[in-house]
């Protein structure tokens, strides 16, 4: 596929994606929070009606008043919207990007051949087995553990080991930057598949029982209730899962594993802050700030962690020529920004070219560490230094 052309299918999709997943992650959220926010009726006429909770809101200069009945309205009404297809885009956008990205251009984005020698064919199978594996793993755990008494600590705990060990063999088999990645969109296709095999055919179900007059079980209510928890939990991890992929410093960590461990466990810890709050208010108990303190707390210990060695003072240093700059592009960066080959638009052929992109040289080689894409060119830390150097210097190219 023409270079050109691949990046406007990749514009397209990741806005695309970006869209569908705040429309998804925010009826999430509201939703969540509604749940957590509703408190008994007063009125005897909603009571009368099976109305279990209600929240009286203020929006754009309006009130609402939604309500939420105990098992169903005594009539379903004709028109009753049903909120799936955000999920649905958003995975599909998703897993359409991440095929243009990562299965399509395997060799680029996805192997790196210093941690295992993939072929194409291998790495791309094994990272679509990741995402049916996790929800298979994550779908028997429930299944198991689910109902039973004190069935959501043991899922926790089970799925948070098996995310952690996820994400160990996924930085130890594909390049970091696509190994953090495809964690997120294991997780995300968890959510989505929830979605599609447990809370749209359960709330389907509890339709048709009570169109047909029968007694609603209240399992499926259960379930999809469960599940829709779950997937508020993942959100965050999966959003830092996907972000991370642009800054090179927690994906090119020595320990890159840990790094993604710990800061989705801050994000769930954070989120899960916010779902407490939202039943201490209406409970008129403490906000417990215990868990985002947590949360914040691991994030400053992962920035002090990640943090770069001081570099000794040097009293004076010879200013880099370009014919030293020249040697560490032609070695570690002229395979992919050549006269033939300009990718993403750019090239380091002629002086006046290295000049025009120093900015964006210096940005993803020095500063976010990005380039080469997975260090296939094994650029060391000197030559970036040589690099800023000749930067900070005025990037001179006679």
């Amino acid at each position: 596929m023409d270079a050109y052309v691949l990046d406007w299918v990749n514009l397209l999709l990741r806005w695309t994606h970006v869209i569908v997943a705040i429309a998804w992650i925010g009826s999430s959220f509201y939703f969540v929070f509604l749940d957590n926010s509703l408190t008994p009726p007063l009125d005897p006429v909603l009571k009368e009606k099976g109305v279990g909770g209600e929240l009286w809101a203020v929006h754009g200069g309006g009130f609402y008043h939604p309500q939420k009945y105990t098992v169903a309205p005594k009539v379903i009404p004709e028109h009753l919207h049903w909120f799936y297809w955000e999920s649905y885009a958003t995975w599909l956008s998703g897993f359409a990007l991440f095929s243009v990205l990562y299965l399509y251009q395997a060799s680029t984005f996805l192997i790196d051949k210093s941690l295992y020698a993939w072929s194409s064919p291998g790495a791309i199978a094994a990272a679509l087995g990741f995402l049916v594996v996790c929800w298979v793993v994550y779908d028997v755990i429930c299944r198991l553990f689910g109902q039973r008494e004190g069935g959501d600590r043991i899922v926790g705990i089970g799925v948070t080991l098996f995310v952690v060990f996820a994400s160990w063999l996924a930085c130890q088999l594909f390049a970091g930057r696509a190994a953090f990645l495809l964690v997120g969109a294991m997780l995300a296709t968890t959510m989505s598949a929830n979605v599609f095999f447990w809370i749209i055919p359960g709330q389907r179900t509890v339709i048709k029982q009570l169109k047909a007059g029968e007694a609603v079980d209240p399992i499926h209510g259960q379930r999809a209730k469960q599940r829709s928890v779950h997937n508020t939990y993942f959100t965050l991890p999966v959003l830092i899962a996907m972000l991370s992929n642009h800054y090179g410093f927690l994906y090119g960590a020595p320990h890159n594993w840990a790094v993604l461990v710990l800061i989705m466990l801050a994000g769930a810890l954070i989120r899960h802050s916010f779902v407490a709050r939202h039943k201490a208010l209406v409970q008129g108990k403490p906000v417990p700030w215990v868990y985002a303190g947590v949360g914040t707390a691991l994030i400053v210990g992962l920035a002090v962690w990640l943090a770069p060695a001081p570099q000794p003072k040097v009293a004076a240093v010879a200013q880099v020529t370009y014919a030293e700059l020249r040697q560490v592009l032609d070695q570690r960066c002229a395979m992919c920004h050549n006269e033939q080959l300009q990718s993403k638009g750019v090239a380091f052929h002629t002086p006046e070219l290295v000049g025009k992109f120093a900015q964006q040289m210096y940005q993803q080689a020095v500063v976010l560490k990005a380039m080469p894409m997975n260090n296939a060119t094994q650029i060391t830390d000197a030559e970036r230094a040589l690099i800023g150097r000749w930067f900070n210097a005025g990037a001179p190219t006679k």
